[in-house]
C-alpha cells in the first residue's frame, strides 16, 4: 500500500496585510504632501524661497516650520510604507520600520525628559515664548499664533503681561516712539461679550494704568502669564492629552508590527525560490 504523501503549502504574503499597510500609508502620504504643499505655498507666499535667508532672520519661530517638518516627514514615511508595502521591497519596509521606530523612542525619551526636568522645561518655555514676543511683529503667521494661543488660554506674555517690554513696540521706555508704547496685543485683553467689532487698540496704554491701579485694571487684560496656563490647561486636560499620546503611540507601534510582518512573510517566500 502505497504511503500517504504529506502536502506542505508554500509560505505566501499575506494580502490582507500588506494592502491594510498599503491603505495605512497612503493617507499619512496624501496628508504629509498637503501639509508639505501648505508649507512651501506660505514660504512662498512671504517670498522666503526667493530668499533663503529670511529664514534666519526671523528672531522667533516661524509657524510654517510645523507644517513643512511634519509634512516632510509624513511624506517619507508614508511613500516608503506605501511603495514598500505594494512593491514588497523589503528595504522600503525596512527603512519605514527603522524611520518610525526611530521616531517613537525620540517621543518617548521626550515625554520622560519632560516629566523629570520640569523645572528646566518650564525655563526653556519661558525663554522660548520672550523670544517670539521679541518677533512679535516681524512675522505675520507669528503674530497670528502668538494672538491664538493669548486669547485661547486667556493669558498675556510668558509670565505676565510685562513680558511685552521685551518687543521693540511695547516697551515702556521713554525713547520709544511707537504709539503702542506700555501697551499689550489686543489678544490680551478680556473680551467684553456685548462687542461686535474687535477693539485691536484695546491694550493701547494699558501697562501705564496697570502700574496705577493694577486692581482695577484687573478686569481689562489677562494678568497671567502663558506658561503657568499652558500648565493648568494641561492638568484640567491631562485624559484627554494622554489618551491622544497613547493613541498616536498605538498607531506607531501597529504600523512597525505590520511592516515587521510582512518583511518577515516576504523573506519567507524569497527562501523557497
Amino acid at each position: 500500500m502505497p504511503g500517504k504523501h504529506q502536502q506542505f503549502q508554500d509560505p505566501e504574503v499575506g494580502c490582507c496585510g500588506k494592502y491594510f499597510l498599503f491603505g495605512f500609508n497612503i493617507v499619512f502620504w496624501v496628508l504629509g504632501a498637503l501639509f508639505l504643499a501648505i508649507g512651501l505655498w506660505a514660504w512662498g507666499e512671504k517670498g522666503v524661497l526667493s530668499n533663503i535667508s529670511a529664514l534666519t532672520d526671523l528672531g522667533g519661530l516661524d509657524p510654517v516650520w510645523l507644517f513643512v517638518v511634519v509634512g516632510g516627514v509624513m511624506s517619507v514615511l508614508g511613500f516608503a510604507g506605501c511603495i514598500g508595502a505594494l512593491r514588497e521591497n523589503t528595504f522600503l519596509l525596512k527603512f519605514f520600520s527603522v524611520f518610525l521606530g526611530l521616531i517613537f523612542f525620540l517621543e518617548l525619551a521626550a515625554g520622560i525628559l519632560a516629566f523629570v526636568f520640569k523645572d528646566w522645561i518650564r525655563d526653556q518655555l519661558n525663554l522660548f515664548i520672550n523670544n517670539n514676543v521679541k518677533a512679535y511683529r516681524d512675522d505675520l503667521d507669528l503674530q497670528n499664533l502668538i494672538d491664538f494661543a493669548q486669547e485661547y488660554w486667556s493669558c498675556c506674555g510668558a509670565r505676565g503681561p510685562n513680558d511685552w517690554n521685551l518687543n521693540i513696540y511695547f516697551n515702556c521706555t521713554d525713547l520709544n516712539p511707537s504709539r503702542e508704547r506700555c501697551g499689550v496685543p489686543f489678544s490680551c485683553c478680556v473680551r467684553d461679550p456685548a462687542e461686535d467689532v474687535l477693539n485691536t487698540q484695546c491694550g493701547y496704554d494699558i501697562r501705564l494704568k496697570l502700574v496705577r491701579r493694577e486692581l482695577e485694571q484687573q478686569g481689562s487684560i489677562y494678568t497671567k502669564g502663558c506658561v503657568g496656563q499652558f500648565e493648568k490647561w494641561l492638568q484640567d486636560n491631562l485624559i484627554v492629552v494622554a489618551g491622544v499620546l497613547v493613541g498616536i503611540a498605538l498607531l506607531q507601534i501597529f504600523g512597525l508590527c505590520l511592516a515587521q510582518n510582512l518583511v518577515s512573510d516576504i523573506k519567507a517566500v524569497k527562501a523557497n525560490w
